[in-house]
């Protein structure tokens, strides 16, 4: 049957003194599609993490039932046939080098017949529209690309119960209705349970069967349908507006003179003239793994590229690589890569020190991480904070370093709406009262338009001003 149930669970994580979750009982429907929902940091991948055997449940905590077997029972050789999960961050979910082997194991590890192996490989890849990907190396691809591997793996795989986090923040819209529908067809044809967590609701409204919303007093509370147009609403598809093409200025901010893109044999950016223009905030948008990232590290030196670029009128080859990162900064799409210390406290005071201003004084700080519902965390290990926490943490510290330009990679990924806002706001404060640069790559585009000033599209190897896209 594969239904997951939750009999008086309990559960507190070691670093905190106020539990999680409280003698929470509830059923998960065999079958059926169930969207997991609930702000940051209210325990939605610890609960994925528990249901997949990933975290220790002391018996005296409750206990989790797959049908009428105790999950902890199941041996872990069967468990991933019973139940698999993909991670919000497949970085963490990779050991091999190539999307081949990395299927390969995964299956291996299940004790598959290796004669129905390539079989299933091939199978998952095409059920998720990546067979282009089989022989490619897992570094070279884009976090979309990423998560559609890690999605591949968990298809392959085969399990009667499916648990996804975040699967589609760093998915372009196009191809997350796409996989949406994927879904669907595993639940209807092949009898699969899934339970997904999102932040973004695009979508779900006419595919899933329920709604299921983490509370504030730590319990789960299945949504009667009825409540659930008002939770949709501000996630329909809607245009966006037409921004306006910047006019020719006498020194643009960067300048690319015939700049082109590569990632191993495939061409990313046809080489390309274009003036990326300073105090104006710019979109970037494009499908997965056109080279929206890829340019962004072109950009402070992490890449090589065709062509020139240059910063201010002067090739940024030119700079000593000290004084121009302190120009241009760049926000990676996984925020653990960009952080250097245990808690929050220590990234603070570092951002402090080195801040190109004195803008952000302790007191503006703290109403930021008020604003960001991250005070009184200080004292935090970062690693136990949930991926939208690290997310806000992150941007916080660019925010505090005071660069002049920001390049900001899908900065909104694994953020619940408020926190969109929030973000938005500080940035657009901020940025109107320091004259600072915003380049923003982003899938996520609910809250982003009131920031945005220019929009350029990245598709067929090319970039350009304009181009239409939809909000998802």
């Amino acid at each position: 049957m594969a239904t997951i149930a939750l009999e008086n669970l309990s559960y507190t994580y070691s670093s905190a003194q106020t539990p999680i979750f409280e003698h929470v009982t509830t059923q998960f429907p065999a079958h059926q599609f169930t969207l997991l929902t609930g702000p940051s940091g209210t325990g939605k991948s610890t609960l994925l993490q528990l249901i997949a055997g990933l975290l220790s449940l002391p018996a005296e905590h409750g206990q989790i039932r797959y049908d009428q077997a105790l999950l902890g029972d199941i041996p872990a050789t069967d468990r991933s046939k019973r139940v698999a999960m993909m991670f919000q961050n497949p970085n963490q979910q990779f050991a091999m080098d190539t999307v081949e082997h990395e299927l390969i194991f995964a299956l291996e590890n299940q004790q598959n017949d290796p004669q129905i192996i390539m079989h299933r490989l091939t199978s998952a890849l095409d059920f998720v529209g990546i067979r282009n990907l089989q022989k490619r190396l897992l570094s070279q691809l884009s976090g979309g690309e990423k998560q559609k591997v890690a999605l591949a793996v968990i298809v392959a795989m085969d399990s009667d119960v499916i648990l996804l986090d975040e699967p589609f923040a760093s998915v372009d819209p196009i191809a997350r209705a796409g996989l949406l529908r994927r879904l669907v067809e595993l639940r209807d044809h092949r009898g699969k349970t899934i339970i997904l967590a999102d932040h973004d609701y695009a979508g779900y409204d006419e595919l899933v069967d329920h709604v299921v919303q983490i509370t504030p007093e730590h319990q789960l509370k299945m949504l009667p349908q009825t409540d659930w147009a008002q939770l949709f609403a501000a996630f329909q598809p809607q245009a966006l507006p037409t921004w306006p093409v910047p006019s020719v200025v006498e020194q643009p901010l960067f300048d690319l003179h015939q700049v082109g893109l590569s990632q191993g044999e495939h061409t990313l950016l046809t080489p390309t003239d274009l003036q990326l223009h300073a105090h104006h905030n710019t979109l970037i948008t494009g499908a997965n793994g056109t080279g929206k990232s890829t340019l962004f590290e072109a950009l402070v030196r992490l890449n090589p590229y065709d062509g020139t670029i240059s910063y201010q009128g002067r090739d940024i080859q030119k700079f000593r690589q000290k004084r121009y990162a302190r120009q241009v900064a760049l926000l990676f799409q996984d925020a653990e890569a960009q952080f250097f210390n245990i808690t929050v406290a220590e990234e603070l005071a570092q951002s402090q020190k080195y801040a190109y201003s004195d803008y952000f004084t302790p007191a503006r700080i703290q109403a930021a991480l008020t604003q960001l519902n991250l005070a009184g965390r200080d004292g935090q290990v970062i690693y136990t904070l949930s991926e939208g926490q690290k997310k806000k943490l992150q941007i916080l510290l660019m925010l505090i370093m005071q660069s002049p330009v920001l390049l900001m990679d899908e900065p909104l990924k694994g953020l619940d709406l408020k926190s969109i806002h929030a973000l938005v706001g500080l940035l657009q404060t901020t940025l109107r009262e320091t004259h600072q640069t915003l380049i923003i790559i982003s899938h996520q585009l609910t809250g982003l338009t009131p920031l945005i000033d220019y929009h350029l599209r990245l598709a067929d190897h090319r970039l350009q001003y304009g181009g239409a896209t939809h909000e998802s």
